[in-house]
């Protein structure tokens, strides 16, 4: 065992529980494994909603998740959208934030060492406004020690440049995605915009380009007015919505597009509970991302963990892979068998 190892096993146990803290999580088996990258469970927090990663350390051990994906870097540090930056909606939220971010230098010497020294996985997520730019930062960071897996995203819908709107060519993808290849073994994630004519055409272009696996969705984009005020309720015109209101949306392209490819699709979109991560794992996604669920209830991932694995056990799966897929677009019907007697499941953790 390694050193890395080592300290991702001791961050990973955590703080010890109350004695009237939560139950221990039943004993399911919920690793997954995404491209090369293998997880211990399925739950990532999203990009954007959790920094940089060490911000949530002394609620949410870092180790503890799936994995981390980073708040999105660029070559040059942003500056991002003016105010404001966020409005909340009815079953949701909007966002404009524009990317800000330390950029590539600091990235590299900051934060990722503290990423790194918590234990975590870490997913970091590249952006730029044109192939070139992305293909600079997998230079730099594509054989980064510790980093595990790069989400590029092809998604923001709150730029003004290289946003989702120029990413959203089949074509241009498949290319920047096969040149960005060349550039690490690390797992490859391509984070997809779900205000397209189609996501899995999309996803099968970046399938054909090497991606490891896709992130089916981002945020909508969406608007809020102030009437008293005749204004945008953000800086621009539009933001990002996410939160429970889009969850079916993105749900259903989450199925649309695990039918249409053959690599992991991480669902993303409104998911606040287990049952909800359940419902994305149900329809083929290998795993899922929390985003807004954090800002509302900081520990909502591992929450979020608890009540997957508890879901199981009560119907007698031993592992979420004998969930994954049972509601897939033209797959199985789920036959899961019915919940397991308290005593068939206190005989499974002995």
């Amino acid at each position: 065992m390694t050193a890395a190892d080592r300290r991702r096993a001791r961050a990973a146990r955590g703080p010890r529980r109350a004695a009237d803290g939560p139950p221990p999580r039943p004993a399911v088996d919920l690793a997954v494994r995404i491209g090369p990258m293998r997880l211990p469970n399925p739950v990532l927090v999203a990009s954007g909603t959790f920094g940089y990663g060490d911000e949530y350390r002394h609620v949410v051990p870092p180790a503890q998740l799936g994995a981390v994906v980073t708040k999105t870097v660029t070559v040059r540090p942003r500056a991002g959208n003016p105010p404001q930056r966020i409005a909340e909606t009815a079953g949701g939220m909007l966002n404009s934030i524009g990317l800000e971010n330390v950029g590539l230098a600091a990235f590299r010497a900051e934060k990722l060492p503290r990423l790194r020294a918590l234990g975590a996985r870490i997913v970091a997520s590249i952006g730029g406004e044109t192939p070139h730019e992305l293909e600079r930062m997998m230079e730099a960071l594509g054989g980064e020690p510790g980093v595990d897996g790069f989400e590029i995203n092809f998604s923001c819908p709150n730029v003004a440049k290289g946003g989702a709107r120029y990413w959203a060519v089949p074509r241009r993808l498949e290319r920047t995605v096969a040149r960005l290849r060349r550039h690490t073994r690390a797992c490859l994630i391509a984070k997809l915009s779900p205000d397209v004519t189609s996501v899995p055409e999309l996803a099968r272009a970046c399938e054909q380009g090497g991606a490891d696996a896709v992130t089916a969705v981002n945020t909508f984009v969406g608007m809020a007015l102030d009437l008293g005020h005749m204004t945008s309720r953000l800086g621009r015109a539009t933001g990002g919505l996410s939160g429970p209101a889009i969850k079916p949306l993105a749900l259903a392209r989450c199925a649309e597009t695990a039918a249409a490819v053959g690599i992991p699709v991480i669902g993303s979109g409104g998911i606040v509970s287990g049952r909800d991560a359940l419902e994305f794992i149900a329809v083929g996604a290998a795993a899922v991302q929390v985003g807004t669920a954090t800002f509302i209830r900081p520990r909502a991932s591992l929450e979020i963990l608890d009540e997957m694995a508890a879901f199981l056990a009560g119907r007698g799966l031993a592992s979420l892979d004998a969930w994954r897929g049972c509601l897939a677009l033209g797959g199985r019907a789920c036959a899961a068998p019915a919940p397991a007697a308290a005593h068939e499941l206190a005989e499974r953790a002995r």
